[in-house]
């Protein structure tokens, strides 16, 4: 018997069909079924400021820097595919709620850190326009530390978990920065960022947090850092405006 020549030559017209032994003839017609040759187009690809759309680059191939949808075209940083990767769900649950009268971030930090690299950020971050929940400013005397830390915890939209050499001989006495974590361990909206430290030494301490990409201010400086978590809270207050 006769066999049809398609699966390795194709029939890609009616001449290459008229000669396999098996189909001339009858080509499209016995069989059952026609085939037209493929057309192929090419449109660039276009970038949406609504949630799903992609990270507009910022040049060179896929090893480049980027620039995420949620970011201006004349914003001084770039970031890499990792960060976009682990910010984007981020982004996604800011927009969400970007109608309620939420704090932008919440800061946790270690006690040691309160007037050093917490204060730093926290300094960066409202000069910046974000509002940010710090135990320092935000417990007031004679208010229980707990309960306050409790609202400011359900009052922000993402959390931040500065870590320091500071953060990591906390963790394990399970003090009060231990319970921020835990909360915000069950949450979508951590952003751990380290400083002084690596992640590698976060993993003998809490592997969950560790778990999480971030940013790294080894990489970057901390006012990058700032201007990172910036965009990324940013349109709560542009809708907000609106």
């Amino acid at each position: 018997m006769a066999q049809c020549t398609a699966p390795s030559q194709g029939h890609r017209s009616s001449s290459a069909a008229a000669n396999c032994p098996a189909c001339r003839g009858g080509w499209g017609r016995s069989r059952g079924y026609s085939y037209s040759s493929p057309s192929y187009s090419y449109s660039p690809p276009s970038y949406s400021s609504g949630i799903g759309g992609g990270a507009r680059s910022s040049g060179g191939g896929s090893g480049g820097r980027l620039r995420p949808r949620w970011s201006s075209i004349g914003s001084p940083v770039t970031y890499t595919e990792a960060q976009v990767r682990s910010l984007t769900p981020i982004r996604e649950s800011v927009e969400k709620q970007a109608s309620l009268d939420l704090r932008d971030v919440f800061l946790c930090h270690a006690w040691d850190d309160r007037q050093g690299a917490a204060k730093e950020l926290h300094d960066q971050l409202e000069a910046k326009g974000v509002k940010v929940w710090f135990s320092e400013k935000d417990i007031q005397l004679g208010v229980p530390m707990m309960r306050a830390i409790d609202k400011g915890l359900a009052a922000s939209r993402v959390g931040i978990v500065l870590v320091t050499p500071a953060m990591l001989r906390r963790l394990p006495a399970e003090g009060i920065a231990d319970k921020e974590l835990s909360v915000l361990l069950r949450s979508e909206r951590l952003i751990p960022v380290m400083h002084g430290t690596t992640f590698e030494a976060l993993n003998n301490v809490s592997p969950m947090l560790a778990s999480r990409a971030g940013l790294n201010t080894s990489e970057e400086p901390m006012s990058d850092v700032a201007t990172k978590l910036a965009e990324l809270v940013k349109v709560g207050h542009d809708l907000q405006a609106a």
